[in-house]
């Protein structure tokens, strides 16, 4: 049977990995939002993300950095089987009925054009991914201990705006770059940025509301750090 800590860490990385993978699965379509008068043009791969920013601020305060690394590595993975089988899928060649003009479920097309008609994107999101994830992680881990384990909207806002702008840098770099001139790019990554910042405030309430469930109402304790920066093994309630 499974502990508290260890079921809790299950489920994290469980909906964890569904964020990650849903957001790219559904990154493709585009909206645009209005936010002080300026025009946001944004992916709806942005609801599910902002998820995994909260996520991974727990992955770090309750179970320390090798896990969370451990979660980012898995999701990565995962997202990768995810597209291997969205690959197989479409090179397999439809049914015939499909192929009919008064057919009105999906076509090769509409499956090809969903799942298969942005690859850069794709590589440009797990790029950014990987590496804004250590970058959150380590910023995270360094700001708990130089606080001394305290002012937590500190470590988890401060840590996301890091790693959220080599996140924006790196996936319009890799996306965009020979498709976009300079100037578009440069916008693209200022309102993204600032829109990310905005969402990782707003997300402050929340952090300490998991945080005040987690501990209060799971009775798990955040991970404590020794001099190295290790996390020191804990007892379990009830265990000896």
């Amino acid at each position: 049977m499974l502990d508290p800590r260890a079921r809790l860490f299950l489920i994290l990385a469980g909906v964890f990995s569904t964020c990650l993978i849903v957001g790219d699965i559904i990154g493709g379509k585009l909206i645009q939002a209005q936010l002080f008068g300026h025009a946001f043009t944004l992916t709806v791969g942005m609801i599910p993300f902002p998820v995994t920013f909260l996520l991974t601020d727990l992955l770090n305060e309750f179970y320390g950095k090798r896990a969370a690394r451990f979660v980012t590595l898995l999701g990565f993975g995962l997202a990768l089987l995810a597209y291997a089988f969205i690959f197989i899928a479409g090179a397999i060649p439809i049914a015939p009925m499909a192929l009919e003009p008064d057919w009105q479920g999906v076509t090769d097309h509409s499956f090809q054009n969903v799942f298969l008609s942005s690859q850069r994107m794709i590589a440009a999101s797990l790029t950014a991914y990987i590496v804004a994830q250590f970058v959150d992680i380590g910023v995270f881990q360094v700001l708990k201990r130089a606080t001394n384990n305290r002012l937590l909207w500190l470590r988890a806002t401060g840590s996301t705006a890091i790693s959220q702008l080599i996140d924006t840098i790196v996936i319009s770099t890799v996306a965009w770059v020979g498709l976009l001139d300079s100037a578009e790019i440069l916008n693209i990554v200022l309102s993204s940025y600032t829109l990310k910042i905005l969402i990782a405030v707003g997300l402050t309430p929340f952090v300490y509301l998991a945080h005040a469930l987690v501990q209060r109402g799971l009775r798990i304790e955040p991970v404590v750090l020794d001099a190295r920066g290790e996390p020191v093994p804990q007892v379990i309630a009830g265990q000896s």
